[in-house]
């Protein structure tokens, strides 16, 4: 997840830390790309679209709207699961479409891949699809521009991805009957940036997001509106440190020498800002065999903060499949936890 490099020190950018950035975006495609496990669906997401050129990230606008049902609990022609095209800024992005049986207005989560995957696999890895749908969550899991690899990070460089989710949201609000109050995001290494990046990209519109292996990518923005964020994160991360440093550590020659450009902050750093930014007011932590759990409470709008800290953990998404190069993963199920965490979250 090479964009990944966009984030952290210093704030302000200088030309060759740029240069860096997009070229390990381009060079770079280490993010979670699985096999299908038995039994899982797949999709085809062929004729790729074109990427969006690069350029400043804008922050999408939108009419303020009522919350509560959408206006696509009326639709006479809903979605239906499966593989859809929206055209955002002149582009057509694909998603995949997970609906489930129960009817009446329904929370929605969006499931955003690692630089360099595809909704497909993203999918299969986190299995929120299969998991969110039996809880009675929609989930759209949408493909970032192919050419662009990942994700146009809010507030830094890129396609306007920000613009291009809302705009999602939009249409799925339109065409299906969804709980605007209850409307998620979560993600893996970059997807996960991209999550935390929505809290602010969207203007507050979202009531919670989950971090795999990417807390630390984006910066927390001062101006974040209240939002429940629930975060895993492996001490022995090769590629997004948990301790601060340059990513893929595992990286030689031209690209190792890019990767040092980018310094990124501490996992707990970057979580106690947002603690700081919430008004969180209570600390509490517990551990249990290979996990430390620490938890922030009393925060502004009702708030939760979660981090799962794995000793020894890699790049992964704890409970998925094995994935030898991404490092040791954890049993402990990380798609139920986020799932519990946007269950209890505060309506907006």
């Amino acid at each position: 997840m090479p964009r990944v490099a966009m984030t952290l020190q210093p704030r302000t950018l200088q030309p060759r830390t740029l240069q860096a950035m997009a070229c390990l975006a381009l060079l770079l495609g280490c993010s979670t790309p699985p096999p299908h496990p038995q039994g899982s669906p797949q999709h085809s997401l062929q004729n790729s679209p074109p990427a969006a050129q690069p350029g400043q990230t804008a922050r999408p606008s939108r009419e303020p709207v009522a919350l509560g049902p959408s206006s696509g609990c009326d639709a006479g022609d809903p979605l239906r699961p499966g593989v859809h095209t929206l055209t955002h800024d002149g582009q057509p992005r694909r998603y995949l479409l997970a609906l489930p049986r129960a009817a009446g207005p329904r929370p929605l989560v969006l499931d955003l891949h690692g630089l360099g995957g595809t909704p497909a696999r993203q999918s299969a890895y986190s299995r929120l699809a299969e998991q969110g749908t039996g809880r009675g969550y929609i989930v759209a899991t949408p493909q970032a521009s192919p050419e662009a690899i990942g994700w146009g990070l809010p507030g830094l460089f890129g396609p306007d991805d920000a613009g291009f989710l809302g705009a999602l949201l939009d249409e799925l609000e339109r065409r299906l009957c969804v709980d605007t109050r209850r409307e998620f995001a979560a993600g893996m290494s970059m997807g996960a940036g991209m999550a935390t990046g929505l809290i602010c990209g969207l203007d507050g519109r979202l009531a919670g997001v989950a971090a795999v292996a990417g807390l630390n990518i984006v910066p927390p923005c001062e101006r974040a509106g209240p939002a429940t964020i629930v975060a895993f994160h492996g001490t022995a991360d090769r590629i997004v440190p948990y301790d601060s440093g340059h990513p893929f550590q595992d990286q030689r020659g031209r690209l190792r020498a890019l990767a040092d450009l980018i310094t990124l902050p501490p996992v707990e750093d970057t979580f106690r800002r947002w603690a700081q930014i919430f008004r969180c007011r209570r600390d509490v932590a517990a551990a249990q065999g290979q996990v430390r759990v620490r938890e922030w409470r009393s925060c502004a709008g009702g708030a939760v903060l979660r981090l799962y800290t794995v000793r020894g953990g890699g790049h992964t998404w704890p409970g998925a499949v094995p994935i030898g190069r991404l490092g040791r993963t954890d049993p402990l199920g990380a798609t139920a936890l986020i799932l519990d965490a946007f269950d209890a979250a505060a309506r907006r």
